[in-house]
């Protein structure tokens, strides 16, 4: 049997179980592992069979989702094989200041939410702000498009700057592919 230990904030145990059990109830019977909680300490054993590695490590992404703020029903889209987590650590940018961490997150979620919806929308993906992480589910390719833009607003570009990258590359993405002509 492989053990996993990963640590959530404390607060994200309780999303992660689920009212009734029904979360970690849906993990375990979608990756074929068992989940025990320790809502003391935040950290979550994740116990899977040696011939089911996959389970194991999808059962991992998506308690490392649900931890870094998003809801069960988004951490539940890296099921699906071809989806992909990815986090990016404000303070590598911010250094411990608290006043810049939080600067910072304000210029990736945007005056009423706008940049973040714009990321999201521009590129089919699902944004999560929390504690000193900005967190992304989405397929890999629209992913490195977040990670690209949430690099440029935590570097200082202008918004309008990070908007008019993500409709290029919208664009780009929707340009069908003319390999032969």
């Amino acid at each position: 049997m492989r053990v996993e230990r990963i640590n959530i904030p404390k607060e994200r145990i309780a999303p992660a179980i689920g009212a009734g059990g029904e979360v970690r109830e849906r993990i375990e019977g979608e990756t074929g592992v068992e989940l025990d909680f320790d809502s003391e300490t935040g950290l979550v054993m994740i116990k899977g069979k040696e011939e089911n590695p996959v389970g194991l490590m999808t059962a991992r992404d998506v308690i490392k989702a649900i931890g870094r703020g998003f809801s069960p029903e988004k951490a539940f889209g890296l099921f699906n094989e071809e989806i992909y987590l990815d986090a990016i650590d404000i303070t590598r940018y911010s250094g411990k200041s608290k006043k810049a961490k939080t600067r910072l997150k304000g210029r990736v979620i945007g005056r009423d939410g706008k940049t973040r919806r714009l990321i999201e929308e521009y590129t089919d993906t699902s944004l999560s702000i929390y504690g000193k992480t900005v967190a992304c589910i989405g397929f890999p390719e629209k992913v490195q498009v977040v990670r690209e833009a949430v690099h440029m607003l935590l570097d200082g570009a202008p918004h309008s700057a990070v908007y008019n990258f993500l409709e290029e590359k919208k664009e780009e993405a929707e340009k069908p592919l003319e390999l032969w002509k």
